[in-house]
This record gives structure tokens, C-alpha cells and sequence, in this order.
């Protein structure tokens, strides 16, 4: 049980150390994410609004 928990360490450093990484790459070379068409919500006008 001590072995895998010292591997599941291992890996969640590895998935950060790649994920600086990526950052760092985005960082420097100025790539910017586009974003595409807008996420539409729609309700029904007759609904009631309880905010």
C-alpha cells in the first residue's frame, strides 16, 4: 500500500510538472486561444424567476 502511494505521488508530480510546462510554453511563445461561438442558454419565458 506505502508502494502506491508513493507512485500515485510520483504521477499527480509528473501531471504538474507537465502542466507548468504546457504553461510555460503558452507563456513564451504568445499562442492565444481563440475562442469560438458563445455557449446559448435558453429558457422558456414563462418560467419564474426565483433570484
Amino acid at each position: 500500500m506505502k508502494r502506491l502511494a508513493i507512485w500515485a505521488f510520483y504521477a499527480a508530480g509528473a501531471v504538474a510538472i507537465g502542466y507548468l510546462a504546457l504553461y510555460a510554453y503558452v507563456a513564451l511563445t504568445g499562442w492565444h486561444l481563440q475562442p469560438g461561438e458563445p455557449i446559448h442558454i435558453f429558457r422558456k419565458p414563462d418560467t419564474p424567476n426565483y433570484s
